[in-house]
């Protein structure tokens, strides 16, 4: 377990990810962070509003649901394979369980960050632009 303080927003706690059988180093994974006010009632089809500040550390260890989107029907593999090449529909498989749980309050990031050595990315800058 992992924490930081993000941007002015407040502290979140992730998570050390381990990629097995992969040469690469761990990362600390933050998912579900949000970056927004959720989108919902008079929010709705309007600019992004800055999220809501909070307090104490938020749990930040679970993909959030993504935007609410038509998905291609793969079930019919013959039918699927007419409309696309196989490594596309090989890939939806893949990606499909990520994409079943949709909502409008989908305004979230998954933030990865290379570990170093035993310092670790603590303290989080806001981007400018």
């Amino acid at each position: 377990m992992s924490c930081g303080e993000l941007n002015q927003y407040g502290a979140v706690s992730g998570t050390i990810e381990h990629l097995d059988g992969r040469h690469l180093d761990p990362v600390e994974a933050f998912r579900g962070v949000p970056y927004a006010s959720p989108p919902v009632g008079n929010l709705r089809f309007m600019p992004p509003v800055t999220g809501a500040l909070w307090s104490g550390v938020k749990k930040a260890d679970r993909f959030s649901p993504v935007c609410p989107q038509r998905l291609p029907d793969i079930y019919n593999e013959t039918a699927a394979l007419e409309r696309m090449p196989r490594g596309r529909l090989e890939y939806l498989r893949r990606l499909l369980p990520y994409l079943r749980n949709q909502s409008e309050d989908c305004l979230y990031l998954n933030i990865y960050v290379p570990t170093q050595g035993i310092h670790s990315h603590l303290a989080w800058e806001p981007v400018r632009r």
